[in-house]
């Protein structure tokens, strides 16, 4: 196991380097600089001034290997060019936490939610609550996330006031944009739960703790459900993945200050500082979210960890 551990842990600088490279290349090969405003043509002075103070006089290369890296991570003065009184650093101060709370919720229901409505569907295969959970599933799949919200919007919020329309800050304004968030990938794992189980309810030593008298609540737990939950946690790593760059539609819709805004105007602005960084916080986020969900595969499934060591 420890090997095994070491071995998950050397890739991650790596990783970490390449996605540092591939951002880096997207930004230079984005055309223009962002840095004129409006529609009048900007003095050649005060450009100049502007691609000093912003660094776009200094060549790529400088940029790759000392600038961004310095300016980003150990100084924390990398100027955002769209905000001029922030640094980037401030502004992913302000914005992060609530796009990473709404993250974090939204992965923590879509997980419980689907696991929960995938085992009741295999434990009630073939009748009606096993039909009604698999059209659920293909209904929350097929759905975009703006249309999901929007329709929990006009139900919770308008119709029946259960909830508040929009914003962040108090635990009831998190329900609906998280669970708008959570839907899709809560049916996708409700059908992967599902599969996974009817396959593992097939095997002979299913059949053989039966055969020994075993309550079905201690097949599911102490049998079935630890093979279930190995495609579940291959799935995670492109779950979270999708549903930390996707909580940028969802806080529009919402409302919710989160990186979502500042995102899109950085992107229109080509403000090529803060789509680094932002690139790179969530990069840096997500490849440990991986590295998490490769640890706990080998350690639900010893064939991993037996496998890396023969390698």
């Amino acid at each position: 196991m420890f090997a095994f551990v070491l071995r998950r842990l050397a890739t991650f600088p790596i990783v970490l380097l390449l996605m540092y490279t591939a951002a880096v290349l997207l930004v230079m090969a984005a055309p223009g600089e962002g840095l004129s405003t409006g529609e009048k043509e900007m003095p050649p002075e005060v450009l100049a001034a502007r691609r000093q103070a912003f660094n776009y006089d200094q060549p790529w290369w400088q940029r790759y290997f000392w600038t961004w890296p310095k300016r980003l991570v150990w100084d924390g003065d990398l100027p955002a060019h769209q905000y001029e009184d922030w640094t980037v650093v401030e502004i992913l101060r302000s914005a992060l936490p609530a796009s990473l709370q709404l993250g974090v919720l939204a992965l923590s229901l879509a997980v419980v939610i689907g696991l929960g409505v995938g085992v009741i569907s295999a434990a009630r295969r073939g009748r009606w609550l096993d039909h009604l959970s698999v059209g659920l599933a293909l209904v929350g799949i097929s759905l975009p996330t703006f249309v999901t919200g929007a329709v929990l919007l006009i139900i919770f919020a308008i119709w029946l006031r259960a909830v508040p329309v929009g914003g962040w800050g108090r635990p009831a304004q998190a329900i609906l944009p998280a669970l708008t968030l959570a839907l899709p990938y809560a049916a996708y794992i409700a059908r992967l739960t599902r599969s996974a189980l009817i396959d593992v309810y097939a095997e002979d030593y299913i059949r053989t703790a039966r055969a020994k008298g075993l309550s079905e609540v201690r097949v599911l737990f102490d049998h079935a459900l630890q093979n279930a939950l190995l495609p579940v946690l291959s799935y995670l790593g492109p779950a979270a993945a999708a549903i930390f760059t996707g909580s940028f539609v969802v806080e529009k819709v919402f409302t919710i200050p989160g990186m979502g805004t500042h995102v899109v105007e950085s992107i229109n602005n080509r403000d090529q500082s803060l789509i680094l960084a932002t690139v790179m916080v969530y990069g840096v986020f997500l490849a440990s979210f991986n590295l998490i969900v490769d640890l706990l595969y080998g350690v639900i499934d010893p064939r991993v960890r037996v496998g890396a060591r023969h390698e």
